[in-house]
């Protein structure tokens, strides 16, 4: 498939499971199309936008040109600016109008997680909707967050939409409703744009991986039954192998076949692009150029050079686990960016503790959970669950009718039925459903695969703003809600664990997380890189260069960033089920 393809219409949008190269691909599509001539602009809605590093560049809210590559803007959609600037558009016109009581409760009730998410998708939706936000370009990519959390900001309008016609009382889990009316023409036009094929193409963008497709296909399915339908797909990352005597290359390659072999139909229709397999990735501007002229950079080239020997003092991942049980109770969770193996990791150490004798609670917070195609049979001792957000918001809703809606008239039931079905109330109940899980490790081991980095932290960062939440619909706070932080604070109590690979943006998208759990009072226990090549011993000069490339985020992590450090060699067969995510434990 040609290039030009790919590069049609004035809009771009990149969407994929985390991890995939979103980036990398939104980054080099702006870069392409600046080189043709074309004034361009690059924004990035993802909460946790490695732009910046990508481009060399230091961003902001404002689009700022990147001096390397002439025609070419880039800019950060910050979620918490955004929230600010959202909350000060609604609540300054009514201050010294309306008494300070009503302001507060305003302000108050603008505090939520939801009022981040309205608060992104309000700018995403200007730039799309509003013609004049970028009429000075030819044309604008966007990179956007993990697919989960995108298409929760498209569907998030229908619910607000229904929520506005519908409402009567003025107000809202955001404020004002006249607040929302505003916002919801820009929504219209918003959508209009993303579905007409002649002016946007949304590029799903896919490992050659099993679970990466499956992802890829369900984003491009849900997309495209609302209106969304001019799709392209690119597959990234593709490994052939050049020494057919180094097992692990054939197997690498035979992996990607496999997995494309079985690729689901959905994808199998759209127009694609191939991007091969590089051992040093693409990260600056130099190596981001020849991305699509199929072309080496001296930025990916490694010198060659003797055989890297690991770094010495690593903890084993065995060791880690002979750790962890010399206790028969806690929380042990997995953090960090989407794509690098929280699930897995998650998983095996859950089994590995129930092979030791140890009860075990196995959840996950992630709207994805693919912890099911982790662990594919029983295990003694383990039990394993999801945080289902339909299931925990009735149950929520159940829960608060029942009873701070038992004391109310009929009139006061029907405002509480009707705030209740703002989109805020999922939120709320998930963030209910992880208190209580963690409150399960007082008697038992419980181990949660965590939602990817932003969604996340701000489940931990907005505890407060949960607090006043859910106390507006329950003045009786239950008790996992109030000793929630106190818990994840004490390391006695709670082990995280930092999951990544060894490249550069997840490596230094984990540093900024670790910097923010300890802002918040919780400290790692350690970091895990996983999928690594230099733990191997390889022939083929495409996983040698890699095993070199590696080496210093090895070092990186180790001298400057953990206390503790694992590495989990990438498995020739895919860590599933029992036996697989047991091997784990002979690295």
């Amino acid at each position: 498939m040609e290039n030009s393809r790919l590069f049609e219409t004035r809009f771009l949008f990149f969407t994929g499971k985390g991890g995939v190269g979103k980036t990398t691909l939104s980054c080099a599509s702006a870069i392409h199309l600046a080189g043709m001539g074309k004034k361009t602009l690059l924004i990035s809605t993802d909460p946790v936008s490695n732009l910046d590093e990508m481009l060399e560049t230091e961003l902001g809210s404002t689009p700022r040109p990147v001096e390397e590559v002439p025609n070419l803007w880039a800019l950060n959609i910050d979620p918490e600016e955004a929230a600010v600037s959202y909350r000060n558009r609604i609540v300054d016109p009514i201050r010294g109008v309306l008494p300070e009581e009503a302001v507060s409760s305003i302000e108050e009730q603008l505090s939520g997680a939801c009022t981040v998410e309205i608060a992104s998708f309000n700018e995403f939706a200007r730039v799309i909707g509003e013609e004049n936000a970028t009429e000075d370009f030819d044309h604008v990519v966007l990179d956007t967050a993990p697919t989960g959390h995108t298409l929760r900001l498209l569907n998030l309008p229908a619910a607000w939409n229904d929520f506005v016609e519908d409402n009567r009382t003025g107000s809202s889990c955001l404020g004002p409703v006249s607040g929302l009316n505003e916002l919801k023409a820009t929504i219209e036009k918003t959508l209009a744009a993303l579905g007409d094929p002649a002016s946007t193409k949304v590029v799903l963008v896919s490992r050659p991986d099993v679970s990466a497709l499956k992802e890829a296909a369900r984003a491009g399915a849900e997309l495209d039954s609302l209106g969304i339908g001019n799709q392209f797909f690119v597959i990234n990352g593709r490994f052939r192998a050049l020494d057919g005597g180094d097992p692990v290359a054939v197997q690498l390659e035979k992996q990607a076949d496999t997995a494309l072999d079985s690729m689901p139909a959905y994808l199998k229709e759209l127009p694609f692009l191939e991007i091969p397999f590089r051992p040093a990735g693409y990260v600056g501007v130099d190596s981001l150029k020849v991305l699509f002229l199929n072309e080496e950079s001296s930025a990916q080239t490694i010198a060659p050079g003797a055989e890297v020997s690991i770094v010495d003092n690593l903890t084993t991942f065995s060791e880690l686990i002979d750790a962890l049980s010399s206790d028969d109770k806690g929380v042990i969770l997995t953090m960090g960016k989407g794509g690098v193996g929280k699930t897995t990791i998650a998983a095996a150490i859950a089994v590995a503790l129930a092979a030791r004798g140890k009860k075990v609670h196995l959840s996950t917070t992630d709207p994805a959970a693919h912890l099911t195609e982790s662990l594919n049979s029983n295990v003694e001792g383990l039990q394993v669950t999801r945080i289902d957000p339909e299931a925990e918001t009735r149950k929520h809703i159940d829960h608060v009718m029942a009873t701070t809606g038992a004391g109310l008239d009929e009139q006061g039931r029907e405002l509480l039925e009707e705030e209740l079905r703002s989109p805020c109330t999922e939120e709320i109940a998930v963030f209910r459903a992880f208190a209580e899980t963690v409150a399960m490790g007082r008697d038992r081991f419980v181990v949660l695969d965590t939602a990817p980095t932003g969604h996340t932290l701000l489940l931990l960062d907005a505890t407060e703003a949960y607090h006043r939440q859910v106390q507006r619909h329950d003045d009786n706070l239950p008790p996992e809600i109030v000793d929630l932080l106190p818990r994840l604070r004490d390391p006695e109590f709670t082990k995280v664990f930092i999951v990544t690979l060894p490249e550069a943006t997840p490596v230094h998208e984990a540093a900024r997380l670790q910097s923010d759990l300890k802002r918040a009072g919780i400290t790692p226990a350690g970091w895990i890189l996983n999928q690594s090549f230099a733990a191997l011993k390889c022939t083929d000069p495409q996983l040698t260069q890699r095993a070199r490339h590696e080496h210093r985020f090895i070092t990186e992590v180790q001298t400057r960033l953990a206390d503790s450090l694992s590495l989990i060699p990438w498995q020739t067969r895919p860590p599933k089920g029992v036996d697989g995510l047991s091997k784990l434990l002979e690295n």
